[in-house]
């Protein structure tokens, strides 16, 4: 931990700076017309944050605006902070980002702010919101409470259910976390295990550690909500692996192409899935709306669709699952 503490720090004195060198021209009237904006992706190997991208730049060309996309390989900040730090040094009007951790990317943005950049978050969240332009993410309390629902329905409202993933300290997780537990209290017969939640790099691997080992701990258990991508990969390869596909009911957030694919073939059961290319164009447009002095909206909620093997073949449904190419 203190070695992740000592790189962010340097990272943090790094955009320092950088904005020191950057400071001037970030709004001139021809960067007012013809807006950059740059998108920093919570991960670029995630099909809900490519989604997103894809939204990012299909809004940015209808609005004149050049969009430019990162995103590091691991959902980490210190992996994200040296892309934000690389940014901010080729002057954009504008950062649209998903912080992968609501505290430690909160000094360098305020600093980038503070040389003239706007700043929109995207999904993820900081606990300092005083310095962004806007900040658009699903209702992810309501989400959780969405999936406790229906996993509750799929168990028979009875027995033992985990949550798996989550790393704490990132909004979205301890949001869909609250909302669920707040939730499966209503269930008298259902006993909640608690969560056994993933460290910022531990992946579809990790994840699939987790519920090997909630499997040998409560070898009844009657079900799993999967809080991410990463999560439903690595429950849906823990159970078929302990044999278990169809015993144990599983509600995954996130509809990438591979839980499609898990849905289809029954080892997922519901998969929650988030306006990804929404979330992308909403937060390009308040970010083009502060550069250009408009009104922004301080925050958006967006809703989320419930996608079961039985309403998959339904357009008005099957447009929200995830590409991992636009």
């Amino acid at each position: 931990m203190k070695t992740a503490n000592l790189t962010l720090r340097g990272a943090a004195l790094a955009t320092v700076v950088l904005l020191g060198a950057t400071a001037c021209g970030s709004g001139d009237s021809s960067s007012t017309a013809n807006p950059k904006v740059t998108v920093i992706l919570g991960t670029a190997s995630d099909s809900f944050y490519n989604t997103l991208g894809c939204g990012a730049k299909a809004e940015g060309k209808k609005l004149g605006a050049t969009v430019d996309v990162q995103g590091a390989t691991t959902f980490d900040p210190a992996t994200q902070t040296p892309i934000l730090t690389s940014t901010v040094a080729k002057k954009p009007n504008a950062i649209v980002i998903a912080p992968t951790d609501s505290k430690a990317l909160g000094t360098p943005l305020k600093q980038a702010n503070e040389a003239g950049i706007k700043i929109v978050t995207a999904d993820t969240g900081l606990d300092d919101t005083s310095f962004i332009s806007s900040a658009v993410s699903s209702n992810n309390v309501e989400g959780g409470a969405e999936a406790a629902r229906t996993l509750a329905k799929l168990v028979g409202e009875k027995g033992k259910i985990v949550i798996i993933g989550g790393t704490p300290g990132v909004t979205t997780a301890d949001q869909r976390i609250k909302g669920f537990e707040d939730e499966i209290k209503k269930y008298p017969n259902i006993t909640f295990v608690g969560v056994q939640p993933s460290t910022p790099s531990g992946g579809v691997v990790e994840a699939a550690r987790l519920t090997a080992a909630s499997l040998s701990k409560d070898p009844d258990l009657a079900g799993i909500f999967s809080i991410s991508t990463p999560a439903s990969d690595g429950a849906n390869n823990a159970i078929k692996d302990a044999g278990k596909v169809g015993k144990i009911k599983v509600v995954g957030f996130d509809a990438g192409p591979a839980q499609v694919e898990q849905l289809k073939k029954g080892t997922v059961q519901a998969l929650i899935a988030q306006k990804a290319e929404e979330i992308g164009a909403q937060a390009v447009r308040e970010a083009v709306n502060a550069i250009q002095g408009k009104k922004v909206t301080k925050s958006i909620g967006t809703s989320f669709v419930s996608i079961t093997a039985a309403n998959l073949g339904d357009a008005n449904v099957s447009k929200y699952v995830y590409r991992s190419t636009c």
